[in-house]
């Protein structure tokens, strides 16, 4: 038999060496499916609709799509340039940059939280001045979206340098050389090439801002979004009571992961 016939061979057929390894990857596949099966499972014993058209459970959903959307923005704004430069340059500090970026995704998200508090609260000369000004900064839509941004900001930093990273720096040499200047190379050249990962960074950070708890609770428990009510809700009335915004909460993230899927690229992940 040929090598050629050996390798579709091997390639069609089942691996002997992937057994522990698909045995393993399955079990933890399962164990990540089972919470979702038998969360939606219990979507019968609560009525979702009901649950939605509370005044509470309105004002959550409301606020949450006030403020995630700008908190994306605001993300995608300063953090997609950011992502260009540390794919392209290298400066002194850059390290130090890179470590910023990426802390606020191991932080706890409560101790980051307390780290604005510090920065931006009320006793704080910033946010005594903003609040003088009639601008608080905490325990407010603006207060949330600080959190909200602190928080999920790094995933559109992070996927869009990759993206950046993956273009070929002759493209942006050949516009160069046609007489584009760098804000025109990067317009014309590098940001639609780059345009997947980007829209996969903007998705994620619009889910993970929309669900973000522990830095919001901090920096603004009132007015309450989603998360913060869902809390609200299992402290008084349990599991069953979060169902109605922890289903809306679940379809964001399908139709975000949908999106990622149909119009954006996280190679490594999704395919």
């Amino acid at each position: 038999m040929s090598r050629l016939s050996l390798s579709r061979l091997r390639g069609t057929g089942s691996s002997p060496e992937l057994l522990v390894p698909t045995l393993l990857g399955g079990l933890f596949v399962c164990y990540l499916a089972v919470p979702f099966v038998a969360f939606v499972s219990r979507t019968g014993v609560s009525n979702v609709v009901a649950g939605l058209s509370t005044p509470e459970a309105q004002a959550a959903v409301r606020n949450s799509l006030l403020t995630a959307p700008v908190a994306t923005l605001v993300a995608t704004t300063l953090g997609v340039p950011l992502a260009y430069v540390l794919a392209r340059r290298s400066f002194p500090g850059k390290r130090l940059v890179e470590i910023l970026v990426v802390l606020p995704l191991v932080v706890p998200p409560v101790v980051g939280g307390a780290m604005l508090l510090t920065a931006v609260g009320r006793f704080t000369p910033v946010g005594a001045a903003a609040a003088a000004a009639g601008i608080p900064l905490t325990d407010s839509l603006l207060g949330v979206v600080l959190a909200q941004t602190f928080v999920a900001g790094p995933f559109v930093v992070i996927t869009a340098r990759a993206g950046f990273a993956a273009v070929d720096r002759q493209f942006e040499e050949a516009a160069r050389s046609l007489g584009y200047g760098p804000l025109a190379t990067f317009r014309r050249v590098s940001l639609p090439l780059a345009r997947g990962t980007i829209i996969a960074g903007v998705v994620l950070t619009f889910a993970r801002a929309l669900g973000e708890f522990g830095a919001t609770l901090m920096v603004a428990y009132n007015p309450r979004t989603m998360p913060t009510q869902i809390w609200v809700d299992f402290i008084g009335g349990g599991i069953d009571a979060i169902i109605p915004l922890g289903v809306a909460l679940l379809a964001v993230a399908i139709v975000g992961l949908t999106v990622i899927q149909r119009f954006g690229q996280l190679p490594a992940l999704i395919e």
